[in-house]
This record gives structure tokens, sequence and C-alpha cells, in this order.
């Protein structure tokens, strides 16, 4: 067995000829992709609205995960869906938002995915 010691410059190179060697690297890029898309299907919401179930609500072919906690509420956007602006988008999440807390949205923030709301109640 060749010596692999002799062409190791960094710690990284080393760990990264260690995982080839014992065909952890293969298992990792089996196993990722599918964690990948686990992940990526969650519509956890941010700290602030940790440990509130959401509310899902479609408007206009979008469809929200809503919280609300306080005089703040959040949309998080959960359907695959081609969002270029905020404009179209968080005009939908401002009426999900609307429907669940039963309060006017007065100004929303974020982005096409994750839109916080805050409530005039």
């Amino acid at each position: 067995m060749p010596d692999r010691t002799a062409c190791r410059s960094s710690p990284v190179q080393a760990l990264l000829t260690d995982l080839c060697a014992d065909g952890a690297m293969t298992r990792l890029m089996i196993l990722f992709p599918p964690l990948l898309l686990i992940l990526a299907a969650c519509d956890g919401g941010s700290p602030h609205f940790m440990g509130i179930e959401p509310t899902r609500v479609e408007v206009e072919g979008s469809v929200f995960a809503v919280r609300v906690k306080g005089r703040l509420a959040e949309a998080v956007r959960i359907n695959p869906q081609y969002a270029p602006r905020m404009g179209p988008i968080g005009a939908r999440a401002a009426r999900a938002m609307e429907q669940v807390s039963g309060c006017p949205v007065r100004e929303v923030r974020g982005d096409q995915a994750l839109i916080l709301g805050i409530l005039d109640c």
C-alpha cells in the first residue's frame, strides 16, 4: 500500500485523504442529497416563533405556514414557486397573516421565502 502521509500538506487534506481511503466520502455523497431534500422541505419558524404550530394558508396559489406571536406574524412560503420580487408575494403573505391573526398587517419585511408582518391589533 502506498504511503499517503508523504503527500499530506495540511490537516484538511489529510482528513479528506483518510475519508476517501475508507469509503466514508462515497457514503457521504450518497446520503447527502436525500438529507438535503428533507431539510429543504422544512417550514420551521425563525427563533422568535419556535414552538408555535403553524397554520397553513393558501392565497392565490402561494402556500404559507403562518405563525403569530404578540404583534408579530411570520409567513414562510412552503410551495415551490417562481418569486422574483417581494411585491406580489409580500401582499399574499400579508393576506395570509391577516386570515390567521384576525388583525390588519401594518407592514411586511423580509424576502420572498420568509416574510415578517407587523400587526395592527
